[in-house]
This record gives structure tokens, sequence and C-alpha cells, in this order.
């Protein structure tokens, strides 16, 4: 019986650990990428004077919605290195940001008015289900005990 609880919290600690390696190669790449887009967004500024002001910042606010969109994946990452567990809110924030960027977008493109319909309800439904997580979420579950 001792022996099996010394294997299952080896197995425990060495699972543990190899998470942390891969979550802090995780974090450093997408560093990388926040850097890489920040620094794509500021070459694209370029296109401010070459293009037509609409293209141009069309392609500007593309970018920053990506940048955005991983910031939200690391911030996921780290509520999980920190806390043990992912962050509900934190995904549904990255699904929302991403959806945004195709919002934009739209403004762009003819489309036709049930795919427009159809984002409103997907943003609308990721809007109410940020809010049931939110309320109902474990932290909240223990300070009203």
């Amino acid at each position: 019986m001792w022996r099996e609880n010394t294997v299952d919290f080896k197995l425990a600690r060495f699972y543990e650990m190899s998470t942390r390696v891969v979550l802090t190669f995780l974090i450093v790449t997408i560093l990388l990428a926040i850097l890489a887009g920040v620094g794509c967004t500021l070459y694209d500024l370029r296109l401010v004077f070459e293009e037509e002001f609409h293209a141009a910042f069309k392609q500007i606010m593309v970018d920053l919605l990506t940048v955005l969109a991983v910031i939200e994946v690391l911030r996921t990452a780290l509520a999980y290195s920190t806390e043990g567990r992912v962050k509900v809110t934190y995904i549904i924030d990255t699904v929302i940001v991403t959806v945004l960027t195709e919002v934009m977008a739209f403004w762009y493109k003819d489309i036709e008015w049930q795919e427009v319909a159809m984002t409103i309800a997907l943003v609308l439904s990721l809007a109410f289900t940020r809010i049931v997580a939110v309320r109902f979420s474990p932290a909240a579950a223990r300070r009203e005990l």
C-alpha cells in the first residue's frame, strides 16, 4: 500500500512538472507571437500612406484584433499555470475577440443577412454564456459560503 502511494505521488509529480515545462514553452511561444503581431501591425502602418484609407485601416484593425485574441490565449495559459484550471471566461473572451475580427471584416464585404444574423446570435450566446460563467463560477460559490 505504501509503495503504491509513492508511485502515484511520483507519477503525479512527473505529470505536474511535465505540464509546467510544456506550458512554459507555450507561454514563450505566445509571447513571441504577440511580438511578431505587434511588429506586423507597426509594419502595416505604412499602408496608410500607400493604399486607400479604408483598406489600410481594415488591415490594421484585423492585425490589432488578432493580437488581442492571442493575448487572450496568453491569459488562459497564465491562468492555467497559476490556478491549475482554465477559466471559461478567458476562452469565451478569446472567441468573442476572434468573432469581432470577422465582424470588422463584414464591413468591407458583401454578405447575406443570414450570415449577419448568425454572427449576432453567436455573439449574444457567447455573452450570455460568459454572464452565466461569471455568475455561477466556483469562486463566486465559495464567496457565498
